[in-house]
């Protein structure tokens, strides 16, 4: 799987990014694995396509001092679909936008 990888982060961060995930975004069944919602402005033409197959996130899983988001553009409402894909390059931007500006906004460096 491709993904962006950030370690080495403080016990008392990881605190605050779980925290932040907790309140904006989709909590999965799996713990410490937490889904986020691409906009709909940033899905490829096939993803646009399949309305069934909406919404459309990536992945985000928290570690002992370290988060992973996928680089991978998976429906919430199935797992066998042609529409499920590698993260395109706008997608892959706002991806690592997102990590920055979580880091950002938590005050958090690494």
């Amino acid at each position: 799987m491709r993904a962006y990888l950030i370690d080495e982060i403080a016990a008392s961060d990881m605190e605050k990014i779980t925290g932040y995930l907790r309140d904006t975004a989709i909590s999965s069944s799996l713990q410490k694995v937490y889904w986020v919602q691409i906009p709909e402005d940033l899905l490829n033409e096939t993803q646009i396509a399949h309305k069934h197959c909406q919404p459309y996130v990536f992945g985000v899983e928290l570690g002992s001092g370290w988060i992973k988001l996928e680089f991978f553009s998976r429906s919430r409402n199935g797992m066998k679909c042609s529409c499920q894909t590698y993260s395109s390059p706008s997608q892959l931007e706002y991806i690592t936008r997102f990590a920055h500006e979580m880091l950002e906004n938590l005050g958090i460096h690494t």
